[in-house]
């Protein structure tokens, strides 16, 4: 194993940490395709409920209809101002829409985490209020990376 191999492992978060860095943060990137080719990123809010990520995403948007193109999606979560407070977690997977497109409020079970979710984060309601422009991408990442510099100053392997 090289030594970038070495310090790539200890910087990577563990899954207890990864977890609680995508709680916490608020906002992520989201990069797609076009069907020519070019990549579009755009910043959007979001949830984990420990497996997947939720995007809430206006549906009259260029990431919404490159999505519906081609449902690949790369997503980076990060934070740090200083090189050695740098943390984030890239997921990179195919994106499925779930849900009635506009959500208007209408059942269904398996939004009720994700929007109880994203109310109490974003909004501090118990209930997310649907405005009919916005519908649910979830993203059931394939690939997960994490880095957390704040390691670095620990101990060497």
């Amino acid at each position: 194993m090289n030594a970038a191999q070495r310090r790539g492992r200890r910087i990577m978060m563990t899954d207890a940490e990864r977890d609680a860095f995508l709680t916490e943060q608020r906002t992520c990137r989201v990069a797609t395709v076009s069907p020519e080719g070019m990549p579009h990123v755009s910043a959007l809010w979001f949830v984990w409920d420990g497996g997947s990520l939720w995007l809430y995403s206006l549906m009259r948007s260029l990431r919404w209809s490159q999505l519906r193109r081609t449902p690949e999606a790369a997503v980076v979560v990060d934070d740090g101002v200083e090189y050695g407070e740098l943390r984030g977690v890239e997921l990179c997977g195919e994106v499925s829409f779930v849900g009635e497109a506009p959500r208007t409020g209408r059942d269904c079970a398996e939004l009720a985490s994700p929007e109880r979710l994203f109310a109490a984060k974003y909004l501090g309601l118990d209930s997310l209020p649907h405005d009919e422009r916005h519908a649910w991408i979830r993203l059931t990442p394939r690939t997960v990376r994490s880095w957390d510099f704040t390691k670095l100053s620990g101990p060497a392997d």
